[in-house]
């Protein structure tokens, strides 16, 4: 019997500025966006035999998530996310992702947030 041992990395409350809104107003300036991203790795937690180079390294990955909100103006954060967590599932070695932006823009509520969850097709 072989056994399989699953788990996720996870960086939560990572604070970037970005642009995102649907007014020009609204993108004139970044704003303060918080993400939540869930990974998991494709390799098992078994395999990494305390390899910092057998891992998924989550600082690349939050270095690559600043850079990437910063290059980006969309109207959508529906949008900014999708794009987010396909572009990361690409960028590194996971099977699945989900990723959570927040937005500060309601005046009567905490947040705002949209979340996605992506599957990457292995073969």
């Amino acid at each position: 019997m072989r056994v399989t041992a699953e788990h996720q990395i996870h960086v939560e409350q990572l604070e970037v500025l970005g642009r995102v809104g649907v007014s020009e107003a609204e993108r004139s300036q970044r704003q303060r966006l918080v993400i939540n991203i869930t990974l998991w790795p494709v390799r098992d937690v078994r395999d990494i035999k305390d390899s910092i180079e057998r891992t998924l390294d989550y600082s690349a990955v939050c270095r690559e998530t600043k850079k990437f909100i910063a290059e980006r103006s969309p109207k959508l954060l529906e949008t900014l996310v999708n794009d987010l967590a396909s572009h990361l599932l690409r960028t590194f070695h996971v099977q699945k992702i989900a990723v959570e932006i927040r937005k500060f823009i309601l005046t009567d509520a905490n947040h705002v947030s949209v979340t996605v969850m992506q599957t990457a097709a292995l073969d």
